[in-house]
């Protein structure tokens, strides 16, 4: 209670912190439903955490019920050890359903708890088969991206160049590409906004994606990049997010996957290496070489830049 308002104060709100591509945000005035959206945070949780969350919820359960049990002395047959011990110890193998046969209830009140007991059991097995289903059956795609992208000439047009491969070697069908720019601008009213725009692909699907593939945008007069450099997009906060999906053919599930790149990313007048090599009559595809950049030999970026 606020002794000066007389109303009751509110507990303050959490702050949350996340990463937005390079960008750290703290986003503080929202509640974290978890009781609410429990699948959700179990989904999202890491391994060693949600191991952690399962065996408290069953030590819990166990104490709870085994207090239950030692409330009331002579309600389990043949208690051992005695005391509490013994009824934890019962309580372990009645909420796990599996019952060594020497310890049992003998009164209805053991009864009546061993049954509850049984019941949350077979109510706790069941969400935690579905959730580690869940968790172990969602698609992830093993898509690369290479830790840099590159603007150079390509048919004698300048070009945004990024490089992604697929890590599993399988077919991913109908993959489809996107790519987007972030940038800070200033509206004719004076408002600052966070401007999303799509740049158009070379090629925004890929038939049979398999190996590596190289996303091309144009810098022609139709491209919001045109007259761009790097100083410029480096002063408007400029981020770069590339999104990959298709159909994984060996599962028929849908994969997806992205990359953000930061302006600082971007190496102009410079190309990939090469990663395909003959090897005695095959193609070799060489991903020790994926994320290396080279300048180039011509210096003509600058000069088509405008």
């Amino acid at each position: 209670m606020d002794d000066r308002t007389g109303q009751t104060r509110r507990r303050p709100v959490g702050v949350r912190r996340l990463k937005v591509g390079d960008r750290e945000v703290l986003a503080q005035g929202l509640r974290a439903p978890v009781f609410q959206d429990l699948y959700h945070h179990f989904m999202t949780v890491s391994w060693p955490r949600l191991f952690a969350t399962i065996a408290a919820f069953f030590l819990g359960f166990d104490v709870l019920f085994g207090y239950l049990y030692y409330l009331v002395p002579g309600c389990i047959a043949n208690l051992n050890p005695p005391g509490f011990a013994g009824a934890f110890f019962f309580s372990v193998e009645t909420l796990a359903t599996v019952g060594y046969g020497e310890m049992h209830p003998q009164t209805l009140y053991g009864h009546v708890i061993s049954m509850i007991e049984i019941f949350v059991g077979l109510m706790t097995l069941a969400l935690i088969t579905g959730l580690m289903f869940a968790r172990f059956s969602r698609p992830r795609a093993r898509f690369l991206f290479a830790a840099n992208a590159v603007v150079r000439p390509i048919d004698g047009k300048l070009t945004l160049m990024f490089r992604a491969a697929n890590a599993r070697l399988n077919v991913v069908q109908e993959a489809s590409a996107q790519l987007r720019m972030l940038r800070d601008e200033v509206t004719a009213e004076g408002f600052n906004i966070r401007r999303i725009t799509d740049l158009s692909l070379v090629r925004a699907q890929h038939p049979v994606f398999i190996l590596g593939w190289n996303i091309m945008h144009v810098i022609d007069d139709s491209s919001p990049l045109k007259g761009e450099s790097a100083e410029s997009l480096n002063a408007a906060g400029t981020v770069f997010i590339l999104s990959l999906s298709g159909t994984d053919v060996t599962t028929g599930q849908m994969l997806m996957a992205r990359s953000e790149y930061s302006c600082t990313a971007i190496r102009w007048n410079q190309r990939f290496r090469d990663v395909l090599e003959d090897a005695d009559g095959a193609v070799q595809f060489d991903y020790r070489k994926f994320n290396e950049v080279e300048p180039l030999a011509d210096t003509s970026v600058d000069d088509r830049r405008q």
